[in-house]
């Protein structure tokens, strides 16, 4: 049992870089048989479809790793404590955890050892048995190894749950530098699969109602963000293309932590600021949800995101020829590009003003923060009819008077916007 906690230590701890999902960092234990324990080792949260925080058992299935990509901590040349779970060991926390109620999943990485398709099958096996032996039905996340077969991967996404293949550093060159025993093709073969597979099943679903399900919950991946010098607009852009050529749920971005002293890498203690990935989650959030175009926001005169403000503020200020709008007669892709006014207040708007004309007050109670919005609105009111701002004016105005979402910037939180 020690040594099960030992393994258990070991790979929880290294799995911590995949941000795939969220560890809550408490470290409640049980005491005088209470209810529950939080013990931060191997827990982390995660979000199902319809918004339910769900705890999963974060784990790597071993550290050790045939490659040295310099950016890696479980990366071979490292003189780290190395540990490997077995099959079953991993199928017995996975069940005792559960049966006690910590956890709702699995989430299971792994270094690669032997190769890709040794350490994948093992994974597979994993959730196999979980399924069919121990008749688990619980969320399974499984991470794909870059160039495992196309029949492992398939046989994966019957048993998983997601499938998600990390593609680590943005570029081609960034790869090739920080890690050159990796070819990037090894990436887009498993991708391609899973999209191919998720495809059949959904066209064959239509007549086969029994078919078995294939990865329901998709495919997702992560990019480090500042290993290899990437601008915004690189890593925004490759983002695009996985969205649309391998229709990803989620591309989640991991600032890099510094874990090696080489020259190819970013100095000990230069930590990527955590205001740069928030940045990135919302240009992204932005491309998902609110219609735009990654070249409007990110280009070659815009090669990096406003630390100042959202980039949905920083696209408005420079494009003031599009305002004001007028909120009562506006086309809903440009009313959902007005800063402060988030999707649900789009629709509460456009569903509002069929029956009468809204004015500031009306605004206010639908819930769109006026701090903002009132530099690029007109409605039915004259109240804050001044025009003649630049933007600059108009960004200065905002930080100035701004709520605390934008006072948590100085505050080194995360600020949202709307």
């Amino acid at each position: 049992m020690e040594r099960i906690r030992e393994k258990l230590n070991i790979l929880a701890d290294a799995a911590k870089y995949d941000v795939s999902c969220a560890s809550s960092g408490s470290n409640r234990t049980n005491h005088n048989k209470g209810l529950g324990n939080s013990k931060s080792m191997g827990i982390c949260h995660s979000y199902t479809e319809d918004g339910r925080c769900i705890s999963l058992l974060k784990i790597l299935l071993t550290n050790h790793c045939i490659y040295d990509c310099v950016y890696c901590v479980t990366r071979r040349s490292n003189d780290i404590k190395r540990a490997a779970f077995k099959i079953k060991e991993v199928v017995d926390l996975t069940i005792n955890f559960y049966r006690r109620n910590y956890i709702e999943g699995l989430f299971l990485s792994s270094g690669i050892f032997k190769d890709a398709d040794y350490t994948m099958e093992r994974l597979v096996t994993v959730a196999k048995k979980l399924r069919t032996e121990e008749h688990f039905n619980g969320y399974i996340h499984l991470k794909s190894i870059p160039g495992a077969s196309d029949e492992l991967m398939r046989e994966a996404g019957l048993y998983a749950d997601r499938l998600s293949i990390n593609i680590e550093i943005p570029t081609k060159e960034g790869l090739k530098r920080l890690a050159p025993d990796k070819d990037h093709r090894d990436f887009i073969k498993p991708m391609n699969k899973v999209k191919r597979e998720i495809l059949l099943y959904q066209s064959e679903k239509k007549i086969i109602k029994s078919l078995p399900k294939y990865a329901p919950a998709g495919q997702s991946t992560q990019m480090i963000v500042g290993a290899s010098g990437e601008t915004d607009q690189q890593i925004m852009y490759t983002s695009q293309f996985f969205y649309k050529k391998f229709n990803m749920r989620r591309v989640y971005y991991s600032g890099y932590v510094p874990v090696s002293q080489d020259n190819r890498l970013p100095a000990l203690g230069t930590q990527v600021p955590m205001l740069r990935e928030n940045r990135l989650y919302q240009t992204d959030w932005l491309m998902r949800f609110y219609g735009f175009d990654i070249t409007e926001i990110l280009n070659q005169e815009h090669p990096n995101l406003d630390v100042d403000v959202d980039p949905k503020l920083s696209w408005a200020l420079r494009n003031l020829h599009y305002f004001p709008i007028d909120v009562n007669v506006v086309e809903k892709w440009l009313l959902a590009r007005v800063p402060g006014i988030g999707m649900r207040s789009v629709q509460k708007i456009i569903s509002a003003r069929k029956f009468r004309k809204l004015n500031w007050e009306h605004l206010q109670k639908i819930g769109i923060a006026l701090n903002r919005a009132k530099y690029f609105l007109v409605c039915d009111s004259r109240y804050f009819e001044r025009r003649d701002l630049t933007g600059e004016q108009i960004k200065g105005m905002i930080l100035q008077n701004s709520s605390s979402k934008y006072q948590s910037f100085y505050n080194q939180q995360l600020p949202l916007f709307k």
